[in-house]
């Protein structure tokens, strides 16, 4: 690594693959206008083609945690840009349906890698007191990359270039794994390796000298507690399974809300009530501003308010809008030029909602609450429940789209908000201003981080 890397450059690139996760999962709404109508997909196939890079991230994540583990976490990111750069100029080269899907399946292993090791990254290598924006710098470039996406789509879509919209991605892929060369290795994983000269480097870079040794300390005397454990066994101990169905629980109703159907697919979403395409895709890239800009505002409050209130409001503001939405549809006339401009509103409203909650501070805990010697694994666990709740979503929306409408569809995810907030009150408590080892020795006492 390169002792000329400044702390920021650290923070930036170990959460640069974030904005192609984001590219790669929000690119789609745009470039599905075109693919639907040059290559004739039914509303079903139309599914396939956007869930099939969640295939592909599920096995990512099934297999990124202990890969994380065990090779560590740069170089597994090494890897998923290599894997984002191939993915990215094959499916802009797809000749058909079949060959598109089988490149966004490799994406999605990229993505579904990436969707677990930055947030393990950032979260070992950010000190305690900042740890909240450091890790949700991997939601803002997640929304920076969708709202780049929703550019490109708008500045394409006269042309109907659909395979330059999925193929620029293969651009900050490379920037990626360059940056990654200069990129250290987390202090935690190497103290987990016997690289304890290495991890005191490290922690001299990102802390301040009086805390360098004291945090040294800490991870060896939790890392000697653990030496002795299974591994992958101690995902599923008894001890720890609480914390785990509290990391999958956030991971999974942070898609079943519903967020997806309007990433994916809110130019669809937008055309069925009045939109040209055009206009469906420039609407879609304002909504995309609008994730971007809550996604910096939760970066500003995530250490000061804290994780639970986020969540438990966010849910709130969700709930609402969605009801809204939801009841406008089924009231007003179908065509009317205010179901129009209340699906616009609600749906900003949505993700403004969204973004400054569940689309930033979920990933935040789920890097937090579970111990070293698993935390890749355990990491891989709940998103790979994330990736099947999106798989679950997307491959759907279309066809309920078409059997329910709006209005009852999106009620139903506001039922889904609904349990969200039930969920956050009543099994979660905050960790902010709690170092990672002092959530883990708190799992060890039986005093859970996420115990009321």
């Amino acid at each position: 690594m390169s002792r000329s890397t400044s702390t920021k450059q650290i923070y930036f690139f170990g959460a640069l693959g974030g904005l192609l996760f984001g590219y790669d999962t929000g690119v789609i709404a745009g470039a599905l206008l075109f693919i639907r109508q040059e290559l004739s997909l039914t509303p079903l196939a139309e599914g396939i083609v956007v869930s099939s890079l969640l295939v592909g991230a599920m096995v990512g994540a099934a297999f990124a945690g202990r890969l994380a583990d065990s090779l560590g976490r740069r170089r597994l990111g090494q890897i998923t840009a290599v894997t984002f750069a191939v993915g990215a100029v094959g499916a802009a080269l797809a000749p058909g349906p079949a060959v598109l899907v089988l490149w966004r399946i490799v994406l999605g292993l990229a993505v579904g890698a990436a969707s677990v090791t930055i947030p393990l990254y950032l979260a070992e290598i950010a000190p305690t007191r900042i740890r909240g924006a450091v890790s949700t710098l991997n939601a803002l470039m997640i929304t920076v990359g969708i709202l780049v996406a929703y550019i490109m789509n708008s500045a394409l879509a006269p042309f109907e270039a659909w395979r330059w919209m999925l193929g620029l991605a293969v651009l900050p892929a490379l920037v990626m794994l360059g940056g990654l060369t200069t990129m250290p290795e987390t202090p935690r994983w190497l103290i987990r390796k016997g690289r304890a000269a290495e991890a005191r480097e490290v922690l001299a870079r990102t802390r301040a000298p009086e805390e360098v040794e004291q945090e040294l300390a800490q991870i060896s005397e939790v890392e000697r507690m653990e030496r002795e454990r299974a591994g992958l066994r101690d995902v599923f101990a008894p001890w720890l399974r609480r914390t785990l169905f509290i990391g999958a629980g956030l991971a999974a109703l942070s898609q079943l809300v519903g967020i997806n159907t309007i990433i994916y697919y809110a130019p669809t979403t937008l055309s069925t009530v009045g939109f040209g395409d055009s206009a469906a895709i420039i609407a879609n890239a304002g909504i995309g501003v609008v994730n971007v800009a809550m996604t910096v505002v939760a970066i500003w409050l995530i250490d000061k308010v804290g994780r639970k209130p986020l969540l438990q409001y966010g849910a709130l503001g969700m709930l609402a809008s969605l009801a809204v939405l939801a009841l406008t549809s089924l009231l007003s006339a179908e065509g009317s030029a205010v179901v129009g401009v209340v699906t616009v509103v609600c749906l900003a409203l949505f993700i403004m909602s969204f973004a400054v909650s569940w689309g930033a501070v979920a990933w935040v805990v789920m890097s937090e609450i579970f111990p070293l010697n698993v935390r890749g694994a355990a990491m891989g666990v709940a998103t790979f429940a994330l990736w099947t709740a999106n798989f679950i979503i997307s491959l759907l929306f279309p066809v309920l789209l078409d059997a329910l409408g709006i209005g009852l569809l999106f009620l139903g995810f506001a039922a889904i908000c609904a349990v969200a907030f039930v969920f956050v009150r009543y099994l979660l408590v905050e960790t902010k201003g709690r170092s990672l080892e002092e959530i883990e020795l708190g799992l060890r006492g039986q005093k859970t981080a996420t115990r009321a």
